[in-house]
């Protein structure tokens, strides 16, 4: 009977402590996400960093024409896309890596997979032209090493 006393109170005062505790966290919680929330400063290097980025792109545009594509849409019925594709690169370095025959065929093998995989309601809206913009810049830009594209341009978009 006394065991059962000295356990009871051992119980209380540990569910007592436990009960502090997890309040004093959820005190503190609501304190750092609340009244002692600071907003993160903004320093002059960070907003200096994208100069770079301007500098390499102030240079004067490179594209390179690629020839005509005439590719098969997937799905039904049978369509087909003939596409002119216009590289815009950034930098001498990087339209001499697309002018390099291994790296144009693997460019060209690349935007070839890209149109086949997409279908003619992909393509028929203006976002679905801006996604496919953008596969084809990511697409080329694995191809390449040292180089960049910046933008695709289409100067020939024709679907029958």
């Amino acid at each position: 009977m006394k065991f059962k006393k000295i356990l009871n109170k051992l119980l209380v005062g540990a569910a007592v402590t436990l009960n502090f505790g997890i309040l004093g966290l959820g005190s503190y919680w609501v304190f750092i996400s609340t009244v002692g929330y600071e907003a993160p400063v903004i320093v002059e290097k960070n907003l200096r960093a994208p100069a770079s980025l301007k500098e390499k792109f102030s240079q004067e545009p490179m594209v390179y024409t690629m020839d005509k594509f005439v590719v098969n849409l997937s799905g039904l019925p049978k369509r087909t896309i003939r596409v002119q594709v216009n590289l815009d690169m950034i930098g001498p370095e990087a339209f001499q890596e697309i002018m390099d025959l291994d790296n144009r065929a693997k460019a060209r093998d690349r935007i070839v997979r890209i149109l086949n995989e997409k279908t003619f309601d992909d393509l028929e809206t203006i976002q679905g032209k801006l996604f496919l913009k953008d596969r084809i810049v990511e697409e080329v830009n694995h191809v390449l090493d040292k180089g960049l594209v910046k933008d695709v341009y289409f100067t020939d978009f024709v679907m029958n």
